[in-house]
């Protein structure tokens, strides 16, 4: 039973004013009302936001943690590869570019390409997921779209 947000007295749930100071109550959230972030979002336009640079993580966790998307593998699935497509550009910037930032004393500057062209690689595939996704095609990257797909199967 809630409490009147004024005087603390008990008040029926169906009444707008407490009956003992006559404050009105706030809403109540109705029963079948819906807390999830992604209502109202079609799954396509979830699974495309998947896949924005560097923030679509962000909307691949809320998809994975929403009960509206529990049973739509095929969201699962792009959340699933575009967290891992994010995960792919982490190792890339902290650990390949550490890595090969690393002064060399012989040969060509490779140093500075290599890093460069990995990041444009995942950059690259980040759109090319975005459009494929647009136009609501299923495709698997073919290491991390494997690893999406055993996330998806592992979680049923």
């Amino acid at each position: 039973m809630p409490y009147c947000c004024q005087c603390g007295q008990p008040v029926d749930a169906n009444h707008q004013f407490c009956g003992a100071c006559g404050v009105r109550q706030p809403e109540t959230k109705k029963a079948g009302a819906s807390s999830d972030y992604l209502h109202g979002i079609s799954p396509r336009t979830v699974s495309l936001l998947c896949y924005i640079p560097l923030v679509g993580w962000i909307v691949a966790i809320v998809a994975l943690a929403s009960t509206r998307f529990r049973s739509d593998t095929r969201v699962r699935f792009n959340a699933f590869q575009g967290l891992y497509l994010f995960v792919a550009w982490l190792i890339v910037d902290w650990v390949l570019g550490p890595l090969f930032r690393i002064p060399y004393y012989f040969g060509p500057p490779v140093h500075r390409v290599f890093p460069a062209l990995m990041q444009l690689a995942v950059m690259c595939a980040w759109i090319f997921m975005i459009v494929k996704t647009a136009h609501d095609e299923l495709y698997k990257l073919p290491i991390l779209g494997e690893l999406a797909e055993k996330s998806v199967s592992e979680q049923r």
